[in-house]
């Protein structure tokens, strides 16, 4: 057989009554078997450059890292950033709801008790190997319609609706893996000023700069998203508040303390921040502590950066600025 059709099975145990029927069987059905014993060599697989067809993971595989387990592993594989896509079989002594939910959840293809028969073992195996194509393209079609309807077509970024349904999946990730999580609102300061100034066309250039800065700052996990006219929210899994506001007075200098081009002219805009901490709460609740920490950053004036409650330290502006009410020099030279 090709090396390059010949489908790659990995076997994820440490289970000497599993492995010892297991592997020749699987063997003969023409395809390459991979055996690992932990479950950092299981990720190391997954995460590889050619990785497995099928990954038979046991749900007892022992970790090296105390820090490590299952759904940890499981995360990893299924993160938004992880190019490898591969199918997962779980082996485990009894179905319960966490594992049944795992399967809802597109998590796991395909669940086996460790006691079934050899026969069985090929069996789903192959049903999964020869399904898995088919499921791909469906997802891959359904995500693309997904896609289509969640981005903001102005910016290029997430719509109100989407991110908010990205930061429920990634809060479930962090009560499962008990990682911090924090949210990021910024708001334009007077940017009505400059709509009736420059008008909607070039505002309109001003938010798709803005937003192409950001991304620019922003990890391959992040999110951001458009929920106002002139506020973009970001979703930082694995972040602090702390570091959200390192990340805050970064986006101050990198992405609003260069000017702006706009129909011949250079503009200086600037933005204020809130900050709140998901402690695996619900991003509403989150959002809307974000939403109090923007308003008190407005309070306390353009480039203001707030976090909720106690959680960070609040930065403040180090130059002032003009209101919309003082005259059109506002943020402009």
């Amino acid at each position: 057989m090709d090396a390059k059709l010949q489908p790659v099975l990995l076997l994820a145990s440490h289970d000497p009554a599993l492995l010892t029927p297991l592997e020749p069987a699987l063997l003969a059905t023409g395809a390459r078997v991979d055996v690992v014993l932990s479950l950092e060599a299981a990720l190391g697989a997954i995460d590889a450059a050619q990785p497995p067809t099928l990954v038979l993971l046991d749900a007892a595989l022992p970790s090296m890292d105390p820090r490590m387990n299952i759904e940890r592993l499981l995360a990893a594989a299924r993160a938004d950033d992880n190019a490898n896509c591969v199918s997962i079989v779980l082996i485990t002594d009894t179905v319960t709801q966490n594992w049944t939910d795992r399967l809802a959840e597109g998590v796991i293809d395909d669940l086996i008790l460790r006691s079934s028969g050899v026969a069985y073992w090929r069996l789903r195996v192959e049903r999964v190997l020869r399904n898995r194509p088919v499921a791909r393209e469906l997802e891959a079609l359904r995500e693309a319609q997904l896609l289509h309807t969640s981005m903001d077509h102005l910016t290029g970024v997430y719509n109100r609706e989407a991110i908010l349904t990205m930061l429920f999946r990634e809060t479930d990730r962090v009560q499962r893996m008990n990682s911090p999580l924090s949210l990021l609102l910024l708001d334009i300061d007077d940017f009505g000023h400059w709509n009736s100034r420059l008008g909607n066309d070039i505002c309109d250039d001003l938010l798709r700069q803005v937003a192409a800065r950001i991304t620019r700052l922003l990890r391959s996990y992040d999110v951001l998203g458009r929920p106002g006219k002139d506020e973009f929210l970001l979703g930082l899994p694995g972040c602090s508040a702390d570091n959200a506001a390192m990340l805050a007075e970064r986006i101050r200098m990198d992405v609003f303390g260069q000017t702006f081009r706009a129909d011949g002219q250079l503009i200086r805009l600037s933005a204020c921040f809130g900050i709140a901490s998901s402690q695996g709460r619900s991003p509403v609740v989150v959002l809307r502590e974000a939403e109090q920490a923007l308003q008190r950053a407005r309070v306390a004036g353009p480039e203001s950066i707030q976090c909720y409650g106690d959680c960070a330290e609040s930065f403040h502006a180090p130059v002032k600025f003009l209101s919309s009410s003082s005259g059109d020099e506002l943020l402009a030279w």
